[in-house]
C-alpha cells in the first residue's frame, strides 16, 4: 500500500512530531486548522447504535448462529460497523498490545525517530505526507508497518524497543487473521453465497497493514481533526480503541455520530473493497477522529486488503436485473488511495458504474 508522493513529501518526513507540538505550542499551527470547523464540539455528537456481534456464534452450528448472521448483515448494510465480542483473543493479550503501544509512544523522541519512515513510503514512524500546499494536516503521529506478505516487511522501521513489540505485532495479526476469515465466510453466508465467495478474491498474497496511532491533546478541538474524514481502502479494518478516551466518529445519514467504547470489543468496519465485492450491500463507512483538549488517545488499527494483483469485483451471484452491477472491476485499488485521500477525494466514487 505504498503512497504516491509529491516533491514536497521529503519535507513532510522531517516535520516536527505532533506530540512535540502539543507540548511546546499553545495553539496548533495554521496548517492544522480547519477554518470551517468540525461541525460542533466533539462532546456534543450523539452515539451511533452499532450492533454487537458475538463471533463465537458465527463460528458455530448452534441455533443462534442464524440470528447472528442476520445481525451481521444488518450491521454491515446499515452503518458498516460492528463491535465484535467473544472473538477468541484473550483480554490479557489485548492489554499487552495496548501496553506495548504506550511504551513505544512514550519513548524519547530521538529513539522513536530511529524508526522514521522514508519520504517516499508510509512504513515507519511519522505523520502526514504533504501532497498539496492547501492540505489541512491531521493532529496525530503514527507508526505504519506492513506485516504481510513477509517480503513487504521493512524491518528497519519495526521497533526493537520495546523488546516485545515485534512478537506482539505478529501474534496480533495472526489472531486477527482467524477473526477475519470467520467474518468473511459469515458475510458471504449472510447473503446466501458460498462461504468463500469473498475470500477467493483475496489472491495469493493479501496485505496486512498495521497502524499504531497517537492522538495528543489539542487545545482547539472544534477546529482541528485528529484524522480527516475518509473511508478505508482495505477490505476489512479491525480497531482496538483506547480504553478510556473516545474520538472515533462515523457519518450516517449526513450526521456525525460518536463510536462508543465497549471494553475488550474489537471495532470492525467494512472497507471500500468489500463494498465493491458485495455490490454495495455492505457499506464502507466514512469516519474521522476528533481531538481531545485534555487527554491523549492511542489506538491500534489492522487493515486486511486483497493481493494488489488480484481482481476485485462485485460477486456475480449478487447481480441480476433488479440488482444491476454498481461498481467496475479493479486491480490494486489501494495504489493511489493515499493521494486521493489527502486531496479530499474518494477513489470508490470513481469506480461507480
Amino acid at each position: 500500500m505504498a503512497a504516491v508522493v509529491s516533491s514536497s513529501a521529503a519535507a513532510s518526513s522531517l516535520a516536527k512530531a505532533v506530540q512535540e507540538l502539543a507540548i511546546n505550542t499553545s495553539a496548533p499551527p495554521e496548517k492544522y486548522i480547519r477554518k470551517e470547523g468540525i461541525g460542533g464540539s466533539p462532546s456534543e455528537f450523539p452515539y451511533l447504535d452499532i450492533p454487537v456481534l458475538d463471533l463465537s456464534l458465527l463460528n458455530s452450528s448452534s441455533p443462534e448462529a442464524e440470528e447472528e448472521l442476520k445481525r451481521l448483515r444488518l450491521a454491515f448494510s446499515s452503518c458498516g460497523y460492528c463491535q465484535a465480542i467473544n472473538h477468541g483473543i484473550d483480554t490479557s493479550f489485548l492489554d499487552e498490545v495496548h501496553d506495548v503501544t504506550r511504551e513505544f509512544f512514550t519513548l524519547p523522541m530521538e529513539e522513536k525517530k530511529k524508526y522514521s519512515r522514508d519520504a517516499d513510503d508510509i512504513d515507519g514512524y511519522g505523520n502526514d505526507t504533504v501532497y498539496s500546499e492547501k492540505q489541512t494536516l491531521d493532529w496525530n503521529d503514527r507508526l505504519y508497518l506492513n506485516v504481510k506478505p513477509e517480503n513487504k516487511r521493512k524491518m528497519k522501521v519495526w521497533p526493537e524497543n520495546p523488546t516485545t513489540f515485534r512478537k506482539i505485532l505478529l501474534d496480533l495479526t495472526a489472531k486477527l487473521e482467524n477473526v477475519n476469515e470467520i467474518l468473511f465466510k459469515a458475510m458471504a453466508k449472510s447473503l446466501g453465497l458460498e462461504e468463500n465467495s469473498f475470500l477467493k478474491q483475496y489472491g495469493e498474497d493479501p496485505i496486512v497493514l498495521s497502524r499504531f496511532n497517537l492522538y495528543p491533546p489539542c487545545p482547539t478541538p472544534d477546529l482541528v481533526l485528529a484524522a480527516k474524514a475518509h473511508g478505508d481502502a482495505s477490505a476489512m479494518t479491525y480497531l482496538l480503541q483506547d480504553k478510556q478516551v473516545e474520538g472515533l466518529q462515523a457519518l450516517k445519514d449526513d450526521q456525525w455520530y460518536k463510536v462508543p467504547i465497549i471494553p475488550n470489543a474489537i471495532v470492525v468496519n467494512v472497507g471500500d473493497q468489500v463494498e465493491i465485492m458485495s455490490n454495495g450491500i455492505f457499506k464502507s463507512p466514512i469516519h474521522r477522529v476528533v481531538t481531545n483538549p485534555e487527554r491523549e488517545r492511542m489506538t491500534i488499527a489492522v487493515f486486511f486488503t486483497p493481493d494488489p494483483t488480484s481482481e476485485v469485483k462485485p460477486v456475480d451471484e449478487l447481480i441480476d436485473e433488479e440488482n444491476p452491477k454498481l461498481y467496475k472491476s479493479v486491480i490494486d485499488y489501494t495504489g493511489n488511495y493515499f493521494k486521493f485521500f489527502q486531496l479530499g477525494k474518494r477513489p470508490l466514487d470513481a469506480l461507480k458504474v
